[in-house]
């Protein structure tokens, strides 16, 4: 795993081979990371990474000085590498939640600037993420969300679609709270 951009750019981490995540491709992260930081600035936002597989996408969020970042992975194997490259990274702003992300969602009542879900493809519950996501108590009017999926998904008729970025075979849904 490579982290692309900010304090903590070009550090890499050789990611356990038991792992089950698809990771985010390096080219699809970078990519989306262009987008939003022509959104948002991170510094000083808050952030939420559901389904964290190898904690890639809140690495990136942390490298570039978000304060506070959030992660929920349900794996150990997962958890334990994340909380394993936060502590070599002294990255004291991540906190690493092992545990199930719909119950998470559900009961959370913590407010985010940014939020980025990237749920299995195959989950059973995928098209519910984005509604189950943009109907919790986690939205402050301005944030982002943004949903990682495969083509045969389309979110763009949920209220506060914003657009939808296309990166080889990853897409991204973002919304935008009104």
């Amino acid at each position: 795993m490579r982290i692309i951009r900010g304090k903590y750019g070009k550090r890499r981490f050789d990611v356990p081979k038991n792992i089950t995540a698809r990771p985010t491709t390096d080219f699809a992260r970078e990519n989306i990371f262009n987008v939003l930081e022509n959104i948002i600035d991170f510094e000083d936002k808050t952030a939420l990474d559901l389904f964290a597989g190898t904690g890639a996408i809140s690495f990136e969020f942390v490298s570039r000085d978000c304060k506070e970042v959030t992660c929920v992975e349900m794996a150990n194997t997962q958890a334990n590498f994340i909380k394993s490259v936060k502590q070599k990274l002294n990255a004291q702003n991540l906190r690493v939640i092992k545990g199930d992300v719909f119950k998470f969602v559900e009961t959370c009542s913590n407010k985010f600037d940014i939020i980025f879900a990237d749920p299995p493809y195959d989950h059973p519950r995928f098209g519910e993420i984005p509604n189950l996501i943009l109907n919790s108590q986690m939205l402050n009017p301005g944030t982002l969300v943004i949903i990682e999926h495969s083509r045969d998904y389309d979110f763009s008729d949920l209220p506060d679609f914003k657009e939808q970025r296309t990166y080889g075979s990853v897409n991204f849904s973002i919304f935008e709270i009104a």
